[in-house]
């Protein structure tokens, strides 16, 4: 990737997924090949910047599950909140059991129904908690696991953006992302995501190297079996697909560092 590829597809991830000011200056899918083959730099940065305020909370002598809901929060605000309204939309679609064109106009609609406000719920509970209990641990794990999350949700991002994944609406971010990563391109990303993962791990010792290292496929693989469901469904993805993606995939890439 050349340097002007590269310049084009940081504002792109970073003005499309948060609300760092990046100007975009192209809005084609060149751009968006570049910028969703980065998308983990903007959930670098994302996830530092959660980490950095729990981090002065806990400074300041907060327990581990204020610290994780403030770890939690940051995010979402950094994002306006769309990954999680995504999330929202998609289980709003799977839970219609309509068909494909009337679950598309369900996730459109600005209201969130019931399966929803469920999904939500039970997604920022299994957030708060796992990092709750990280924290608990001391605040270089939990710190170092707000960050990986938060880039191993982007990772996600990566992958669904990959050829061979179509778009299920001729409009809107899915239409313009979706198959616009080479293959190769979008494992060599997840791997490099999981490498600097175990890196992460080693500050904690080798043993939780491997753990780290094992977090972050867990982490995608279950966003991948979402994203297939939402294809099959849906028939290709949207925004709000990718939002559901990126979200499941940080959660359970939390949970998975809670276990062993």
């Amino acid at each position: 990737m050349n340097p002007s590829k590269a310049l084009h597809g940081v504002r792109f991830a970073f003005g499309t997924l948060t609300v760092f000011p990046a100007r975009i200056t192209r809005w084609d899918r060149a751009a968006a090949r570049a910028g969703m083959s980065l998308a983990p730099l903007a959930g670098l940065a994302v996830g530092l910047c959660a980490a950095a305020a729990g981090a002065g909370f806990w400074a300041a002598g907060a327990g581990s599950l204020l610290v994780a809901v403030v770890s939690v929060a940051v995010p979402a605000l950094l994002t306006r909140g769309l990954h999680l309204d995504g999330l929202a939309d998609v289980a709003d679609g799977l839970g219609s059991a309509k068909p494909a064109e009337d679950a598309l106009r369900i996730m459109k609609r600005s209201d969130i129904g019931p399966f929803g406000v469920v999904a939500l719920l039970f997604l920022l509970l299994a957030q708060i908690a796992a990092l709750s209990r990280l924290y608990e641990d001391g605040w270089a794990r939990g710190a170092a696991a707000t960050v990986i999350s938060a880039v191993a949700a982007r990772a996600a991002l990566t992958l669904a953006s990959r050829r061979g994944v179509p778009a299920a609406r001729p409009e809107g971010l899915g239409a313009v992302v979706a198959g616009t990563v080479p293959v190769r391109r979008a494992a060599l990303v997840a791997a490099l995501v999981t490498a600097a993962s175990a890196a992460a791990g080693l500050l904690f010792g080798p043993w939780s190297a491997l753990h780290f290292a094992l977090a972050v496929p867990a982490g995608l693989a279950v966003a991948q079996v979402l994203l297939r469901r939402c294809v099959g469904r849906f028939g290709g993805v949207t925004g709000d697909v990718f939002g559901a993606v990126a979200e499941t995939s940080a959660t359970v890439t939390l949970v998975a560092l809670t276990l062993g």
